[in-house]
């Protein structure tokens, strides 16, 4: 009998294995797949070319230091100098962390309010993120730890999208302040849902900071090693094990490789599966291998600085608005928004010797309004679709098209990969391709019995969470994982 079986070997399922194992429990992990890890993977996935992208998630903000170092993680992420730039006719609004007189140049007239803003984002991140760690706070106790009734208010009880109206002036600003409450988040920024504040909230908050940083060797890096840790520890990690049953009183039921059955049985059984049928992703996901980068409009900004950041397509407020009502209304927006970083110019180590003498480039593009439902009915038919149109806005904002830069595999196939919500669906077992497994959540208790809990519990005592489907999960950040080790922990 084990102390604990895991259903899921996605990178919250790892971490919690680590804590378990390292605090003496006898911890067997469970994953369908081949390989651990989940959607936080690096893979050549271009035949004859020697690059790993980092194939569904990329970039590190959530993941805290704490567990960084508690697990003792042989894993670097490092840091973007340019945060963002955003090509407007022919000229564009570049974000500069290492020269803020620059950045000031570049908004203009919004300068004074961007940076009003974002320390406020500051302070909010900074206070908040530790508790994401603890018990459940309830509303007004997190209230009392931001102890900022303006940040309170905007962050917390506005609409985002009629707060960044309000303090911004410019429309192609509000749209780069708005694009971190709709990634992988399909709402209205001014409905009073505030699902999009949620979205913004998990996106500006990450270990304190906010930033978003590159794992150096591609996300696998990160869940190789969270694996290493839980191994160390004494985990027994186990793939191409497909978990068929869970029973409340701790019995587990999988299917090996070879398709037999097993039964195994536990004190504690956490979940690392999504399980919301309701959930519907809106991204759609473009890996890319250029032979060098584009050329852009704007003589101002080089290339490398401008794909080092994130890289607007498209995402003025007016835009991004027109682009969710034609996504609302049933069709591929006719000039998706979408963002691009390229990855391998922060970490080269993701490229072969050769492609990184050539000049090579990896390019990760995310596009935004692309919900599940617009691929029910005809999935090829409607990836092909958003794919020409996303790449054709991509073009609206370059001096060339990006198709001319694609680097070609020794078969002469373009190197291009694109993912669609049902594509993640069917290949890795997400409901409607959801990359937050749901909506998110906010970061508090909002009910009375979940106040002073961890976010990981069921209806089911000896059943828990681990996955992003807990409270306060969503994202790459273990932090469900911590979350549901630090709970069964503490039940003893």
């Amino acid at each position: 009998m084990y102390d604990v079986v895991i259903a899921g070997g996605g990178h919250n399922g790892l971490v919690a294995a680590a804590y378990l194992a390292r605090a003496g429990r006898r911890v067997l992990l469970l994953e369908r797949l081949g390989h651990l890890g989940g959607l936080a993977v690096s893979a050549r996935v271009f035949p004859g070319v020697d690059a790993r992208v980092s194939r569904y998630s990329y970039l590190v903000s959530l993941l805290p230091s704490r567990i960084v170092r508690d697990l003792g993680l042989d894993v670097e992420l490092r840091g973007r100098r340019y945060a963002s730039y955003t090509p407007a006719g022919d000229g564009g609004l570049l974000i500069d962390n290492g020269d803020p007189a620059r950045t000031a140049a570049s908004l203009g007239g919004d300068a004074e309010a961007w940076r009003r803003f974002y320390e406020m984002a500051g302070r909010v991140a900074e206070r908040v993120a530790p508790t994401l760690l603890e018990p459940l706070r309830d509303r007004a106790e997190l209230r009392q730890v931001v102890d900022d009734q303006e940040a309170w208010r905007d962050l917390f009880e506005r609409p985002i999208g009629d707060v960044v109206d309000e303090r911004f002036a410019d429309d192609t600003v509000r749209g780069v302040v708005l694009t971190d409450s709709l990634i992988g988040t399909f709402a209205d920024p001014s409905a009073p849902s505030l699902l999009a504040n949620r979205c913004f909230l998990y996106h500006v908050i990450g270990n304190g900071t906010g930033d978003w940083n590159v794992p150096v060797g591609g996300m696998g890096a990160v869940t190789g090693a969270l694996a290493d840790a839980a191994r160390a520890a004494g985990a027994d990690l186990r793939t191409g094990m497909e978990v068929l049953h869970i029973d409340p009183a701790g019995e587990v039921t999988f299917q090996d490789r070879e398709g037999a059955e097993h039964t195994v049985s536990a004190r504690w059984v956490l979940v690392n599966m999504p399980g919301d049928p309701s959930a519907e992703g809106s991204q759609l996901k473009v890996n890319m291998v250029l032979s060098r980068l584009p050329r852009l409009r704007d003589a101002s900004v080089r290339p490398d600085e401008a794909f080092a950041g994130t890289f607007h397509i498209n995402e003025s407020r007016t835009q991004l608005g027109k682009a969710y009502r034609e996504a609302r209304d049933g069709g591929i927006p006719a000039l998706p928004p979408a963002e691009v970083y390229c990855h391998s110019l922060t970490d080269p180590s993701i490229l072969g010797a050769e492609l990184r003498t050539a000049g090579t480039h990896t390019l990760t593009l995310f596009g935004l309004h692309m919900p599940a439902r617009l691929f029910r009915s005809d999935p090829e038919g409607a990836r092909a679709e958003a794919l020409r149109a996303t790449l054709a806005s991509f073009d609206t904002v370059l001096a060339e098209p990006i198709e001319d830069c694609l680097l070609r595999a020794p078969d002469g196939t373009p190197c291009l990969e694109v993912k669609t919500p049902v594509d993640l669906e069917n290949e890795t077992g997400l409901p409607g391709g959801h990359i937050f497994h749901r909506d998110l959540s906010w970061p508090f208790a909002e009910v009375p019995d979940q106040r002073g809990r961890w976010g990981v519990e069921t209806e089911h005592p000896r059943v828990l969470l681990c996955g992003a489907g807990a409270r306060r999960g969503g994202g790459v950040s273990g932090i469900p994982g911590h979350n549901a080790a630090r709970a069964l922990l503490d039940a003893g």
